[in-house]
């Protein structure tokens, strides 16, 4: 995905720095976003920020009409978020960005060969907007969670053909297949657009 912009975690950790924390907190979590952790500063009486990262690795296979893949997922994702507690500790609305260097590999069977490649987030630094319950920055042991919605982008497919022992008018008529089905392997996974975050974990607070 090349390169990953920083300054939005920069940002934010030149914000904690300058406020005085109130309260802070390390927490672990696991979810959708991968196996993680975050730490986290009580910034005002009703506002927290975190930062985090989380990664995993799983197999998730996917079809189009034309070919069905054996696919592998990649999480990378580094976040930084601002907690909002309105109503008190426990429930809190969260906004903030994820630097992702998500990746899906493919491989499928098509025509004698194959075809193999990577779908990519159509966005590096996606904006996140959720709400949770917890708080990281908080003193002693508690639970937390997020729910929320992370804005990645459409996905982008970049396919490679393998002809192997293929002839050269078969092996033509798969290398002319690769466009056509970069276009339905990103339809077929428009839905991810839209990355549904959910996490839960644990924290300890001081």
């Amino acid at each position: 995905m090349g390169y990953v912009p920083v300054w939005p975690v920069l940002f934010l950790a030149a914000m904690l720095a300058a406020g005085s924390a109130q309260a802070a907190g390390i927490g672990v979590r696991a979810g959708t976003t991968g196996i993680g952790a975050d730490v986290a500063w009580g910034i005002a009486p009703t506002l927290s920020a975190r930062v985090g990262y989380s990664a995993m690795k799983w197999s998730h296979d996917v079809e189009t009409s034309n070919v069905d893949y054996d696919g592998k997922l990649k999480l990378s994702n580094l976040s930084g978020m601002l907690d909002f507690h309105p109503l008190g500790p426990i429930f809190r609305i969260t906004g903030g960005v994820i630097l992702n260097d998500n990746k899906y590999d493919v491989r499928g069977e098509r025509l004698g060969g194959t075809l193999s490649g990577t779908v990519e987030p159509g966005r590096s630094a996606a904006p996140y907007l959720g709400i949770g319950w917890g708080t990281v920055a908080g003193t002693g042991v508690n639970f937390y969670a997020d729910l929320g919605v992370m804005f990645m982008g459409s996905p982008k497919a970049r396919l490679s053909a393998n002809c192997g022992g293929l002839s050269a008018g078969a092996c033509a008529s798969l290398q002319g297949e690769v466009a056509a089905e970069q276009a339905r392997l990103e339809d077929e996974l428009k839905r991810f657009k839209y990355y549904p975050v959910l996490n839960i974990g644990l924290t300890v607070g001081f």
